[in-house]
């Protein structure tokens, strides 16, 4: 359609032209130009129109020469453009006029040319917050080497790098705020002021005093550490203060009103709390010295109550005893008192799991005596409460829990002796020692009760004649029918009548009961709530046991039961309810 519309106008542009020309002969006829001058005039006009075409002609052809031209530049800034941005080479469409190709490869240009001018701009920006970041946080910049033009991936890489490094600030922020802030909150406990240039930026205002790097945060680490172990000092001297200002207190019976209008006055920082305690202290300290003696004796009531709680022998207090029957009462004595008074504090802290394990073994064997002493009452079978199968479960309960306790005694005595190299005593002996002997006892006194019953039963039975029940009456015989009577409630579960002596022995093998006891030691016991000590415990009497006519043999409960069973197999006499078969 182009191409006809071009010819279209040639032809019109040849046609005007003749016209035109038509025109200047008609003139040149009407005015009566000769023809010399008519074919001058002719040729002005020819050459007219001649240079106008060549003019036109020559922009044209210039125009041409600087579209090529425009192309080979396009083209070298095309490629200068995809090197620099890492871009893939642009291979323009084929069969493009030179007019077309050379908008299209201006096209690229231009816009190749902002994306560099936006990459250059990213880049800068993106630096500056990067080279921030890392001054702050002493880190190593993102390297891109300088002149060139950043590719999408290094870009990509540099934000990345720069989100880390915010991460990384906001974390090493909240670690430096938290412990500037423990660093300001110990020193305001204490009433500590900032000494050293640290510690004064440490407690300043102002948030960006300190760089962000891993030095500064360990050495306000290490500040806060040696500001902790300072206060954990405070609040130990502290304490040490108030626990000899209470002893104190109650050596020298000083009134309860007196001690709570101290503690009421008693505040402010830990240094003033200190000075406070330390001026009291010393106060009492003064007192006591002009009331010794009844000092020393306060000090020696304490003494015997934590030796009787720490099962103290007198072989174990023969040590003191010069110091505690001394009646010289100078400061001297009390000092040794104090520490012993120290001492003995220190070794019933370390030893209460394993005293409050004997304890419970103490009572838990007391229980199994106890049953041992009912199983041989024959009253216990006319309760129609159901208390002798409650007495059952208890009794197997402490069956149970004896080997378990004995079990943790040695386990915790031996791991005691491994770590403080000495032995651990209870009234002088060692405490599986002391736990064989009861069993041995035990033993023993079973043994005596079985040979009384077999003599009292040999007694009896020489002297005693057997006569044949007779059968009741049936109800045709002749006999008093004996009176119904109702009962009531409270009668009919009213004390049974024990039979006399001769239906106990008719009877005797039908009463026996069969409560055995296991041959195997079961597993240890997990760990028992501690007991609380409250006073003074006095030797246990099942505790007085003679060593010499025992003999220390290791015997537990296992060993008892085996014992136990193996008799009642070869003497026919059951466990625990044991009774003569006759």
């Amino acid at each position: 359609m182009s191409t006809r519309r071009s010819k279209v106008l040639a032809f019109s542009l040849v046609t005007g032209i003749n016209m035109a020309m038509a025109r200047l002969v008609d003139i040149w006829d009407s005015i009566g130009i000769m023809e010399d001058k008519r074919v001058q005039r002719m040729e002005t006009v020819k050459k007219h129109i001649e240079n106008l075409l060549k003019k036109m002609i020559a922009e044209e052809e210039s125009m041409e020469d600087n579209l090529r031209k425009n192309i080979i530049n396009f083209k070298k800034d095309l490629e200068t453009l995809c090197l620099e941005l890492a871009l893939e080479p642009n291979k323009p469409p084929e069969g493009l006029t030179v007019l077309q190709m050379e908008k299209h490869l201006r096209d690229e240009v231009d816009a190749l040319g902002r994306e560099k001018a936006e990459r250059l701009l990213e880049k800068q920006q993106l630096e500056k917050q990067d080279k921030d970041l890392c001054v702050e946080l002493c880190a190593t910049p993102y390297y891109i080497p300088t002149g060139s033009i950043p590719s999408t991936t290094q870009l990509k890489e540099l934000r990345q790098h720069i989100a880390t490094l915010t991460e990384e600030k906001t974390k090493r922020v909240a670690v430096f705020s938290g412990l500037r802030d423990d660093i300001r909150r110990l020193m305001e406990e204490m009433g500590h002021e900032p000494e050293t240039s640290l510690e004064r930026e440490s407690v300043c205002s102002d948030q960006d005093i300190f760089l962000l790097t891993h030095d500064n945060i360990n050495a306000l680490k290490l500040l806060l550490a040696k500001i902790q172990a300072k206060r954990d000092s405070l609040v130990e001297c502290v304490e040490q203060l108030k626990e000899k200002t209470a002893c104190l207190w109650n050596r020298l019976d000083c009134l309860e009103e007196d001690r709570q209008n101290f503690l009421e006055n008693v505040r402010g920082t830990l240094s003033d709390q200190m000075k406070q305690w330390r001026s009291e202290e010393e106060r009492l300290s003064e007192q006591q010295k002009s009331r010794l003696e009844e000092v020393v004796r306060k000090v020696r009531e304490e003494l015997l109550s934590l030796w009787e709680l720490c099962t103290f022998s007198p072989q174990q207090r023969e040590a003191f005893n010069t110091h505690f029957c001394n009646t010289v009462f100078t400061e001297e004595l009390l000092a040794v008192h104090d520490a012993e008074l120290l001492n003995m504090k220190s070794h019933h802290q370390q030893a209460r799991p394993l005293l409050d394990t004997l304890h419970k073994w103490e009572n838990t064997w007391a229980l199994f005596q106890e049953f041992e002493k009912k199983a041989n009452d024959p009253s216990r079978f006319s309760n129609r409460g159901g208390a002798l199968l409650k007495e059952a479960k208890e009794r197997v309960k402490v069956q149970k829990m004896l080997p378990k306790l004995e079990e943790e005694l040695r386990s915790g005595v031996k791991l005691w002796e491994q770590s403080h190299g000495t032995d651990f005593l209870v009234w002088g002996q060692k405490v599986m020692t002391l736990i064989s002997s009861q069993w041995e006892e035990h033993k023993q006194q079973r043994e005596r009760e079985k040979s009384e019953r077999q003599q009292q039963s040999g007694k009896k039975g020489d002297t005693t004649q057997f006569k044949t029940p007779t059968k009741r009456p049936h109800s045709g015989m002749s006999g008093p029918t004996p009176t119904k009577i109702r009962k009531t409630p409270s009668q009919s579960r009213g004390p049974v009548q024990i039979p006399n002596q001769s239906s106990i022995q008719r009877t005797s093998v039908s009463s026996a009961t069969f409560i055995s006891v296991s041959n195997s030691k079961p597993p240890p016991s997990n760990k028992m709530k501690a007991r609380p000590v409250d006073g003074t415990i006095h030797r246990p009497p099942l505790l007085e046991c003679n060593s010499s006519q025992n003999p220390a043999v290791d015997t537990s409960y296992s060993d008892f039961s085996y014992d136990l069973s193996k008799k009642s197999h070869s003497d026919a006499i059951f466990n625990s309810t044991t009774k003569d078969l006759f």
